[in-house]
């Protein structure tokens, strides 16, 4: 079918993470807010799926178009080439939003692109009654930013970030795409001891594993363009190939998480027994704290509680009080935590090397990183 213009969607602040992996798959890159645009064909459409670790989802982007009526939304939804993408079976349903736009109404937006898209498959067709959409499924949205509109086709199905591999999960999650991005940053590799002292349900750590290894993060996941009957069969497979070939499965591992709650370190384990991961973290019950170590050369990367609670602001301050305090004897550590809390610096009793503002969900957080010295052994 040529080439698609694509889409990779973000998280706000992550975007130049997606930018650098859908650059490193081998394609040129547009950036704008929470989107990276890049051009593509079906293969590109399945390896990116399978290998962003960072992004939401991977959409096509079938037009984009002035629209401050309802009359020049349908005529410009209409005059867009559907019968490329869709058989005349599609099931297509129809999310929208607006912001900023003269058409509010996203539920009437909705239905306008659906009457649209109908009326475009009929004559491409040649079907005077009803589109039975009996066929596989392909999410379009209407997106209309400031009276231009976007429509889109959804490649990903559930979002990237449902890896497979979490079975259970606690109170407040950390989105795997995140947990993927704080690794990203620290600039971690696999030659270096890992540690998460606040590894919950352990996504932090499991991320590393699979970046350590160089495992696509949706190796093991289903995708809804999987069912389309142009996204051929052979294409997934040249793509999950590829992936399997890149992986590095012999490479050892030196991660460690833990967590305070006994229950929590469980589902860790549990979690990474079912990423093929079970022999290679180490889950452990602890305080943060408590941590010890003769290694030298370390990357922590942690996302402590946020003492939201009333009653738990305290508790938490002394956890990283005591924390920093535990790692001025660890000088060639270099220590990430994503935090909400304004006086974090304060309270771990020294100024980060360097911030970054990352949203975790719709909490603003800072990404506290404090570099570590260079020890002799640790190459330049």
């Amino acid at each position: 079918m040529g080439k698609f213009q694509l889409v990779a969607t973000s998280a706000m602040g992550l975007e130049a993470i997606v930018a650098d992996e859908v650059r490193a798959l081998g394609y040129e890159t547009r950036v704008d807010n929470g989107k990276v645009y890049f051009e593509g064909d079906e293969l590109a459409i399945a390896r990116t799926n399978l290998w962003l670790r960072v992004a939401d989802r991977v959409k096509i982007v079938v037009g984009t178009f002035p629209a401050k009526t309802f009359e020049q939304l349908f005529q410009g939804v209409k005059a867009l080439p559907w019968e490329k993408y869709l058989p005349v079976d599609a099931n297509f349903p129809v999310s929208g939003k607006s912001v900023k736009s003269t058409l509010f109404s996203v539920p009437d937006c909705q239905a306008i692109t659906k009457k649209a898209i109908v009326e475009r498959m009929k004559l491409a067709y040649k079907r005077l009654g009803f589109l039975d959409e009996s066929g596989a499924k392909y999410k379009i949205e209407i997106s209309i930013l400031k009276d231009v509109a976007t429509v889109t086709i959804d490649t990903s199905g559930a979002g990237l970030h449902k890896r497979g591999y979490r079975q259970t999960q606690g109170d407040a999650p950390l989105k795997e795409t995140l947990a993927a991005a704080l690794v990203y940053i620290s600039k971690w590799n696999p030659n270096r001891p890992f540690y998460d002292p606040f590894c919950g349900s352990g996504t932090i750590a499991l991320e590393a594993a699979m970046i350590g290894q160089n495992i696509a993060p949706g190796y093991n996941r289903d995708f809804i363009s999987e069912d389309w009957p142009w996204m051929k069969k052979d294409v997934w497979d040249k793509a999950r190939n590829e992936a399997d070939e890149l992986a590095n499965y012999d490479q050892e591992l030196n991660i460690i998480g833990s967590d305070i709650d006994h229950k929590m370190v469980a589902i860790a384990q549990e979690n990474a027994e079912e990423a093929g991961f079970g022999d290679m973290i180490t889950f452990k019950q602890m305080t943060a704290p408590d941590f010890t170590t003769l290694e030298t050369d370390g990357v922590m990367i942690g996302n402590p509680p946020y003492g939201e609670r009333i009653g738990d602001i305290e508790v938490v301050e002394g956890v990283i009080r005591k924390l920093g305090d535990k790692m001025y004897n660890y000088p060639t550590w270099s220590v990430y935590m994503l935090s909400s809390m304004e006086n974090f610096e304060e309270l771990y009793g020294k100024r980060a090397t360097k911030k970054r503002k990352l949203f975790n969900g719709f909490i603003q957080t800072e990404y506290y990183q404090f570099w570590g010295q260079k020890s002799k052994r640790q190459p330049k």
